[in-house]
């Protein structure tokens, strides 16, 4: 059986690892690979090559990173049908989401291509006689990434175009369970140009992780995942003196007005919420229903939920793939069991759902509750699987409110044709980006992505402007270049004049 092995320094390697874990097949059950799982010896191998390497890449040209980066991005274009398909194979989602994930990473890349203007600083002339002040920003050195399973490409993306622009070098820490994509990343960036040390992949679980948390040679972690991780790796990340990226976990609300096109606001819903199986931070999981709109809301998303084909992801006929492990499965299937326990009525049901042909695969089906309230762990509970909750609510105050008393910020969005509602909500609502008739609202790699509340801990957002800043510091240089030997140097403390 395949060993999925570290990419260090250049080199596939299985360094000092002897411990490994199953990548499954989500679509048979089947176990298809193992990886190496890192020990803290082998994060070091990592981070010292990305030292060695910082030393000249840190210091090259503009023109240099940026001419890579021009190459990578031509290279994931070449690429993108065997990268969607290593995804489909170990995370379980369609190809043609695959696909998707990639393009919205390629972007990413786009825009670390115009680094250049990105990074270009300020000048201040004459601030007093003979002195001007400007500042520039520079490349923080080693820095790392802890990502996802559910976007192992595209979330990534977010993280080390940007890195490797502003001059530093990386070590990523995939999840262990699809972690094939990373390393073809790594082939590609090679391919591309990227010196041997600047971009590195080490596979791993907690031991890993930890090891990244407190490596004292690695100045900034980006990380995506659940709140109760990101909480973790911010505390310990910033213990070590350490700048954290730490984005959370979520439950996104859509809020639907009398006055939307509910057949319209179905079919996004349908896609936002049972895409990719629900395994998307950004997945739309509560479905507000405002006053009449709720019972002819609900009667749609019936039957739209019950028309989603659901299959192995390879399969062009498929909406919707499997879960990506057995664990998931259960997990959904549970929470599904206890919506109905609790008192929401369960329109459709997902958990006895068999794929012909693919009866060890990690199924599961749309399931639709209904009547939810705040209190029901259906509601309560990030349960990352295809599961809409129907909340009722009588106004959109009401529903701004239900948004706003919740724990977490991510996304939301609203369905209505009502400028004035459209306002009014997206000045109102405690969350950090906000959709108008667009249920998942990933803004461009030219804005920021990140949260409110549990969905972003601490206050650094990822890619774009912040992420620029996240990766790099900034100097002011105040500058006099006198014309005459004589010193008008002063006890007093300096003044412009």
């Amino acid at each position: 059986m395949k060993t999925i092995e570290h990419r260090i320094g250049g080199t596939t390697t299985a360094a000092a690892s002897t411990r490994t874990a199953p990548v499954h097949d989500p679509a048979t059950g089947r176990q298809q690979a193992s990886v190496l799982l890192a020990e803290p010896s082998d994060v070091d191998s990592a981070v010292a090559a990305a030292s060695k390497a910082f030393a000249a890449w840190g210091d090259s040209s503009l023109s240099q990173r940026t001419k890579v980066l021009f190459a990578f991005r031509e290279l994931l274009v070449r690429h993108e049908d065997e990268l969607a398909r290593v995804i489909s194979s170990e995370h379980g989602k369609v190809v043609e989401d695959a696909r998707g994930e990639i393009v919205r990473g390629r972007e990413v890349v786009e825009y670390a291509c115009g680094i250049a203007d990105a990074l270009k600083g300020s000048f201040s002339d004459q601030v007093s006689r003979d002195v001007d002040v400007h500042d520039f920003r520079q490349p923080l050195g080693v820095v790392a990434g802890i990502t996802p399973f559910n976007f192992p490409v595209m979330v990534p993306l977010w993280m080390h175009p940007i890195a490797i622009a502003t001059g530093n070098t990386f070590v990523l820490k995939p999840s262990e369970r699809d972690p094939s994509a990373a390393n073809l990343v790594a082939e590609l960036y090679a391919e591309a140009g990227l010196p041997d040390g600047v971009f590195n992949v080490v596979h791993g679980d907690k031991a890993a992780v930890d090891a990244i948390l407190d490596h004292p040679d690695i100045a900034a972690v980006s990380f995506v995942g659940s709140t109760p991780v990101a909480k973790y790796v911010h505390e310990r990340a910033t213990a070590a003196g350490k700048r954290v990226q730490a984005l959370g976990g979520a439950k996104n609300h859509a809020v639907v007005l009398p006055d939307a096109d509910l057949e319209y606001a179905a079919d996004h819903l349908t896609a936002a919420a049972f895409g990719s199986a629900g395994q998307r931070c950004m997945a739309v999981s509560v479905a507000v229903a405002v006053g009449p709109a709720g019972d002819r809301l609900v009667e749609i998303l019936e039957r739209k939920a019950r028309a989603v084909r659901v299959g192995p992801g390879t399969d062009p006929a498929s909406d919707m793939g499997p879960v990506v492990t057995e664990a998931a499965r259960r997990r959904i299937v549970d929470a599904v069991a206890r919506g109905a326990e609790q008192g929401a009525s369960v329109v459709v049901d997902g958990r006895d759902l068999k794929v012909e042909g693919h009866d060890g695969g990690f199924f599961v089906g749309p399931s639709l509750l209904d009547h939810v309230t705040t209190e029901m762990d259906a509601y309560r509970d990030e349960i990352f699987g295809p599961v809409l909750a129907v909340v009722r609510a009588e106004t959109v105050d009401e529903a701004i409110a239900i948004i706003n008393a919740n724990p977490y910020g991510n996304g939301t969005a609203i369905f209505t044709g009502s400028g004035e509602a459209a306002r009014k909500f997206q000045r109102e609502v405690k969350v950090g980006m906000i959709g108008v008739n667009v249920p998942i609202p990933v803004p461009m790699s030219y804005y920021s992505f990140g949260g409110w509340k549990d969905s972003l801990i601490g206050d650094s957002p990822i890619h774009g402007p912040a992420g620029v800043r996240f990766y790099t510091r900034a100097k002011v240089v105040t500058t006099r270049w006198p014309h005459t030997r004589a010193s008008a140097a002063a006890f007093t403390f300096p003044t412009s004049g």
